[in-house]
């Protein structure tokens, strides 16, 4: 790891919580207090504390109950930078199997597969299947909706869901809602949720007591993180504001693969980190995707999440538990904004000369070059050489590739003069044009 990165790091452990005890005294400590960080939420306000000191002293009480989220599995993802996603998935169920009070479910917040697939499906079935909680929630990623608009995963982990895959229950008091924000991408790469499952979620939340407290989960964060990598909902803002009105709020993500968290009010956001792999903290890399770490630091930055709900306090408590050693967000952020002022740096696209070669690399989530123009008649080869798939789409639905793994390849002849834009659907800032000159 670079000595700048480490400076980043390290900054990030500095004292967040102004509690006396600074971010790495609490990573010191971890190791024989449960290695996480329970986020105790009372009146709208956290406070953290080192897990199992304090702040499960009622955790006997008849009425309170815990929850486990998992996210961002990927199984199927087999680079370097984890090249066993089901072993460390794994290690996740057999952690909360270990949990001295068995959670009542676990929530799934999407990515549970690389390209959908689905032996990628069958192998995490399998391996959820051995949980202690047989009760299980997903909502899906962008991941698991490659192929065929996520209907493979509505079949298997979503079934009587509305629209895409939206839904919501009631537990011991609580009200859960399962949101989609993947099905269709914005430009930037920024999740969405639509007109029709707003109006859902405004009609489903009407007949709540603003007493209930609500619990809102999605893949794609709902507060914007980083936008420059899509990490945001673009119409998040709309759906934050038929919860204003609850006097408890909680949000849980995935897709960072990093923990996050921010206070606004009543409503506390939270995203968690993966079971697969992790990604570079917002800005301090080119772009997002998985980071290789070495080996025996792997599981300290992954993990699941603990949340624990005590009903006399109206309250959740989050413990962020990596899968093993000390530092559960290490290459995370505190907060939104705390590295937005490190823009990730890049020139102006490439054009290529007429006579170039007719190959366009995909790397480091850029089409390389961006631009290209060829004769009529010139077959174009797109490699992608990401540790992450993409795909290459028409524009204008002239073409449209299958999901491109690593060293993957698509072609296309361009017979006619023109001009083609074209983008990746999973990451729609990625984008291109082919220029065909007769």
């Amino acid at each position: 790891m670079s000595d700048k990165k480490q400076d980043v790091i390290d900054q990030k452990l500095q004292d967040l919580n102004n509690d006396g005890v600074d971010r790495r005294g609490f990573l010191k400590c971890m190791a024989w207090a449960g290695t996480g960080v329970v986020w105790t939420l009372t009146g709208g306000l956290p406070v953290s504390r080192a897990f199992g000191k304090g702040a499960d002293r009622n955790a006997g009480k008849a009425g309170d109950f815990t929850f486990v989220q998992i996210s961002d599995s990927h199984i199927g993802f087999n680079k370097p930078a984890n090249p066993d996603v089901t072993a460390t998935l794994q290690t996740a169920i057999n952690k909360i199997n270990a949990m001295p009070k068995q959670p009542d479910f676990i929530i799934h917040t999407g990515d549970l597969s690389q390209l959908s697939k689905p032996s990628e499906f069958d192998t995490l079935d399998q391996v959820l299947k051995g949980a202690s909680a047989k009760q299980i929630y997903f909502v899906p990623g962008e991941h698991d909706m490659l192929v065929d608009n996520g209907e493979q995963y509505l079949q298997r982990f979503a079934k009587g869901s509305k629209g895409t895959g939206w839904y919501s229950f009631d537990h011991k008091g609580l009200h859960f809602v399962g949101l989609v924000n993947v099905a269709n991408l914005k430009a930037g790469g920024l999740g969405s949720l639509g007109h029709e499952q707003l109006e859902w979620l405004e009609d489903d939340l009407k007949s709540r007591s603003a007493s209930t407290p609500i619990v809102l989960f999605a893949h794609i964060p709902l507060w914007t993180i980083y936008p420059d990598w899509g990490w945001g909902t673009d119409d998040s803002e709309q759906a934050l504001s038929y919860v204003k009105r609850f006097g408890s709020v909680t949000v849980l993500n995935g897709h960072i693969h990093q923990v996050m968290q921010k206070i606004e009010g009543r409503v506390s956001f939270h995203t968690a980190m993966s079971t697969a792999f992790p990604q570079p903290a917002p800005g301090t890399a080119p772009s997002a995707g998985p980071m290789k770490v070495p080996a025996d630091q792997l599981q300290r930055v992954l993990g699941i999440t603990d949340v624990n709900y005590v009903v006399s306090g109206r309250s959740l408590a989050i413990v962020d538990s990596p899968l093993g050693g000390s530092s559960p967000a290490a290459f995370g952020s505190a907060g939104g904004g705390a590295s937005a002022a490190m823009q990730a740096t890049s020139g102006p696209p490439v054009t290529a000369p007429a006579d170039a070669k007719s190959e366009i690399k995909i790397d480091n989530f850029v089409f390389n070059p961006a631009a290209v123009t060829v004769k009529s008649g010139t077959q174009v080869t797109w490699t992608n050489r990401d540790d992450i798939p993409h795909t290459v789409d028409s524009s204008q639905g002239k073409f449209k590739s299958p999901p491109l793994d690593t060293d993957q390849q698509f072609q296309f002849r361009f017979t006619e003069a023109g001009e083609y834009p074209y983008f990746c659907r999973m990451h729609p800032k990625m984008t291109g044009r082919v220029v065909v000159q007769t």
